[in-house]
């Protein structure tokens, strides 16, 4: 028995494919780690939602791992508690999912030369989020060496996060009392989406003014406190970009003016030692 043979099964179905494929389905796995822990707050919430709804577990766990699409399972568990027919159900899933038909329609150019099947199970594990980041990479249509294993690699490590927290939130929905409700798990699952977005100092300026006016302004009514942050996060966001790009022209500038005096001096003749007859 070669040393291959004796490996293990996943580590010889690894192999199986083209090295220009495993490397980049690292690729992808890479660039799509950062966004994990929006999407496991997520799929914690959506288990949740699930299990406190009026499917049981076993129902729930079955929506997680055959629909596979948070949006839609979240729309259509007021259906089911309402007991509305099954045609009701599936035709408000289709229109919360019809955006997906824009994403089969723009992936098409990509995997156009692959077989009708795998194309359909690509299709099953497509996602918003790594939708769009393999749209930024790959701007050309067609074939190119590692371009599917970089969406596999998005595209499995999204499933693989999702199913867990899912799954995580229906078995451990008791855990939450039913008086908290799902707006403080929403909240919640928005804190990770939030923080990932935090690149910029400006955008950090923009998060901590819309927090502290929130907070101080909360008690107003009709929900003011909230026009009131995303307008002075709009105020905050923009006065950073503008001291940020008057510092960035005072730098250049100044950059400029030591680059004129060095060679100003450079340019300028030197004046000749002069030399005298010594004593």
């Amino acid at each position: 028995m070669t040393p291959r043979q004796s490996s293990p099964v996943w580590l010889r179905l690894w192999h199986r494919f083209a090295e220009v494929e495993r490397n980049g389905f690292l690729d992808g796995a890479r660039y799509f780690a950062p966004s994990l822990p929006a999407v496991f707050s997520w799929g914690l919430v959506t288990g949740v939602a699930m299990s406190k709804s009026a499917l049981t577990v076993p129902e729930a766990i079955g929506m997680s791992l055959l629909v596979y699409a948070g949006s839609a399972q979240l729309a259509v568990l007021p259906l089911f508690a309402a007991g509305l027919p099954i045609w009701t159900i599936w035709l408000t899933a289709a229109a919360v999912n019809l955006r997906f038909v824009i994403f089969s329609a723009a992936l098409q150019p990509h995997f156009s030369y692959l077989p009708m099947g795998r194309r359909t199970v690509l299709g099953f594990f497509n996602g918003d989020l790594h939708f769009v980041y393999f749209m930024q990479k790959y701007v050309e249509p067609g074939y190119a060496p590692g371009k599917e294993g970089y969406f596999w690699g998005m595209a499995l490590v999204n499933c693989a996060t999702w199913q867990v927290s899912s799954l995580l939130g229906i078995l451990l929905a008791s855990v939450f009392p039913d008086a908290w409700g799902l707006g403080l798990a929403g909240v919640m699952a928005l804190i990770p989406v939030m923080i990932a977005t935090i690149n910029s100092r400006s955008t950090l300026m923009a998060v901590v003014v819309s927090a502290v006016l929130a907070l101080l302004c909360f008690d107003l009514p009709y929900r003011l406190a909230l026009v009131v942050a995303v307008v002075g996060a709009l105020a905050a966001g923009m006065a950073s970009d503008e001291l940020a790009a008057r510092a960035t022209l005072r730098g250049i500038r100044a950059r400029k003016d030591k680059a004129k005096a060095e060679a100003r001096a450079i340019s300028e003749p030197q004046p000749a030692p002069q030399t005298g007859d010594r004593a």
